[in-house]
């Protein structure tokens, strides 16, 4: 059963001269969006964020994760699964997490159509939501410090 939270998580990859992010259209809206998904109950935010990752882009949980201080709050609304939560839960807590996904071939499940690799600027303007964007900005910030909060 679905846990009332959400994990997002963001790809990246070393390239000469920097670092590239992912982004990936969803196949069921015309959207930009790390890669998201539910944890299920018992199942802790970097394990369900290592398991989404897996799941919708092949990227194996053996790979270097790092938590992120970004945070979001998102409308029960959009998930289906909301009618066995509490009646009293308006928003779940998004956590959000990136991968070092250097080498990584990205294998997209039936959730998404497409996804594109670029820098910064590039996959920031086709980001849909805010938290995204936000996640996006620190862990560009992040990479470019080597501050790193492994996981």
């Amino acid at each position: 059963m679905r846990a009332p939270y959400n994990v997002l998580v963001l790809p990246y990859r070393q390239v000469p001269g920097g670092w590239e992010f992912c982004v990936m259209r969803r196949s069921d809206a015309d959207y930009w969006q790390g890669i998201a998904g539910g944890g299920e109950v018992g199942e802790a935010p970097p394990v369900a964020a290592k398991r989404e990752a897996e799941e919708e882009a092949g990227i194996p949980q053996s790979a270097p994760y790092c938590r992120l201080d970004s945070m979001a709050s998102v409308s029960v609304r959009h998930f289906p699964a909301h009618r066995f939560w509490t009646e009293h839960r308006y928003v779940i807590p998004e956590y959000c997490f990136g991968v070092d996904a250097t080498g990584v071939g990205i294998a997209l499940s039936d959730e998404h159509t497409e996804f594109l690799w670029g820098s910064h600027d590039t996959v920031r303007d086709r980001l849909h939501w805010d938290s995204n964007i936000t996640a996006l900005w620190e862990l560009a910030e992040r990479l470019a410090k080597g501050d790193l909060n492994l996981v």
